[in-house]
């Protein structure tokens, strides 16, 4: 399930939970949505562990958190690299706690010091943006890593990186190819 945890949608059933004192600047380019101050653990864990339930209610064997890079976006929140480091691994302990698998999407830079606390990598477009290199650390630790690219024309670069990578139409209807 890919649920936004580091950033708020206004269409959400559990809109209304999320204070305005922790809801920041709009996301460049997703009407509706703001990122989080990320330092609010007390304010968010709550709501998180809500969603993750309700996926695990569902039968969901993972949860697929989005957003998780504020510190490297305009926020609206002075959020450093430690915050950010801080609340990802608090995400991924609150997955597990519940018995799910996590994965990491955004926050590459970090993936290192991340990948442990992870068990698998989502990915979008990294042939494009030209990052599939730093993949390596889940690739390295025998950890999946599901990619999705949306040009057809990039698909082949993906071959023999390890990614389990696909191609999907960027408006995500259920088209999907193999890489």
């Amino acid at each position: 399930m890919l649920r936004r945890a580091g950033s708020w949608e206004n269409w959400r059933a559990d809109a209304a939970r999320f204070p305005a004192a922790v809801r920041g600047k709009a996301l460049d380019g997703w009407a509706g949505e703001q990122w989080l101050d990320i330092r609010q653990w007390d304010t968010l864990r709550p709501i998180l562990a809500e969603r993750f339930a309700t996926c695990k209610a569902k039968g969901f064997d993972a949860v697929d958190p989005d957003n998780m890079d504020g510190y490297a976006n305009a926020s609206g929140f002075p959020l450093t690299a430690a915050d950010q480091l801080l609340f990802n691994r608090r995400v991924a302990d609150l997955a597990h706690s519940l018995g799910l698998a996590v994965g990491l999407k955004n926050d590459l830079e970090q993936i290192t010091e991340l990948q442990p606390s992870f068990d698998f990598a989502v990915n979008e477009s990294c042939v494009q943006w030209k990052e599939c290199a730093m993949l390596r650390p889940f690739v390295t630790a025998g950890k999946p890593v599901f990619h999705v690219e949306y040009r057809a024309a990039l698909c082949p670069a993906a071959t023999g990186l390890r990614l389990s990578s696909i191609r999907k139409n960027l408006r995500l209807d259920a088209f999907r190819a193999p890489c």
